[in-house]
């Protein structure tokens, strides 16, 4: 099926349970190399908690097709969305065969992606752009503009903190204590 759409810009959302996608992890535990790239599992990994950036990245997916106007439709597979970070850690979707063909075709030259979650829901939204909406002057981010970057990503690792187990934060202030104590 050949999609030939020509849009200016397309506009997707997607909301996954988090506890879902636990189950999901746990009964099929080859299902994070089938639907997720080697980047993605690197990342959510190496957060306190995996699921719920796994969630967000399979609602990355459904949220990019549903913007592109295709949803899993005209031969676009998991496999053809993924998720990266920028050197802000903005997430930014990756597109490869199917889907970037159709992209293509739409004039579709950037998509926009946000993606968040609660304790229960993580939810993606994807903006498809095309040429004529992007702005012509993209400059570097103001001192200002940084300096927000970084308390958001310092909130970032307060929250990650605060999601910790009790336990968890035990264990890690006694390897803290044990380490500190055989450096001395």
């Amino acid at each position: 099926m050949e999609h030939k759409t020509v849009m200016q810009s397309g506009i997707g959302v997607d909301m996954f349970e988090i506890e879902r996608m636990k189950r999901a992890l746990t009964l099929h535990p080859n299902l994070k190399t089938r639907v997720f790239t080697a980047d993605e599992i690197s990342y959510a990994d190496a957060c306190a908690r995996p699921a719920e950036h796994f969630a967000a990245f399979f609602a990355a997916r459904e949220a990019v097709v549903k913007a592109l106007g295709t949803g899993f439709a005209c031969g676009i597979g998991y496999a053809d969305i993924s998720v990266a970070h920028d050197a802000y850690g903005k997430p930014y979707p990756v597109l490869s065969s199917t889907a970037q063909r159709i992209a293509d075709q739409a004039g579709i030259i950037k998509i926009a992606l946000t993606l968040s979650h609660t304790h229960t829901v993580a939810v993606a939204n994807a903006l498809a752009l095309t040429q004529d909406m992007i702005a012509q002057d993209v400059a570097e981010p103001s001192p200002k503009e940084k300096l927000a970057y970084s308390f958001k990503q310092a909130r970032g690792l307060i929250d990650e903190l605060e999601r910790l187990d009790y336990g968890e934060l035990t264990n890690l202030e006694a390897r803290a204590q044990k380490n500190s104590s055989s450096t001395n």
